[in-house]
């Protein structure tokens, strides 16, 4: 179908404008060098992007957990150390409860938060310590409203970071295995299947 091969085209595009310059250097050495956990956040779809870099960067051995930006105010913020990592996701930046979860990480002592953002004018920037630009983002389809290719920026960003950083820190196939003892996964990095 022509309109899904245009949409398709339209996401290849946002993926390829994608820039990995010195900000995505310092959240990977961020990452490696950190000596509490990764917390993600964000809100809506960025925040099911965020779940799924959290998960991601469990399975390749980096202590990591989820926090909804709604729920931190009302005490789940006590996840939080002043060890840990923030990442924070938000394509405009000025998502409120993302923007009051930055806040509040810092009045508890988060000496590091990475925010991914696409908007020039996005407070995320002014926040953060490091800021991995999403490039300017244009939703797909007709209405170009729907959280789309941002997304799948998001989820291509944070993949880019979990395997370079875990490739850094030396993470083996036998490594992988002891997070992933049964299914398809385990036996592949096992090498008892290909």
């Amino acid at each position: 179908m022509d309109k899904a091969q245009a949409i398709i085209g339209e996401f290849i595009s946002a993926l390829q404008n994608i820039e990995t310059d010195a900000c995505f250097e310092d959240a990977v050495y961020a990452m490696t060098h950190c000596k509490g956990k990764i917390i993600t956040t964000g809100m809506g779809k960025a925040g099911i992007a965020m779940r799924k870099f959290s998960s991601t960067l469990c399975s390749l051995g980096f202590p990591s957990c989820y926090l909804h930006p709604g729920e931190a105010s009302h005490g789940d913020l006590g996840l939080i150390s002043e060890k840990d990592i923030l990442f924070v996701a938000s394509t405009s930046g000025k998502t409120r409860e993302v923007l009051e979860i930055m806040n509040l990480a810092k009045e508890i002592n988060v000496k590091y938060i990475i925010g991914i953002t696409s908007h020039k004018d996005s407070p995320v920037r002014k926040q953060a310590n490091t800021v991995l630009n999403m490039g300017t983002i244009e939703e797909a389809g007709d209405l170009k409203l729907a959280p789309t290719t941002s997304i799948l920026v998001m989820l291509a960003i944070t993949d880019a970071l979990a395997l370079v950083a875990s490739e850094l820190k030396g993470f083996t196939k036998e490594d992988y295995a002891l997070r992933h003892h049964s299914g398809y996964l385990n036996a592949k990095a096992m090498g008892f299947v290909d």
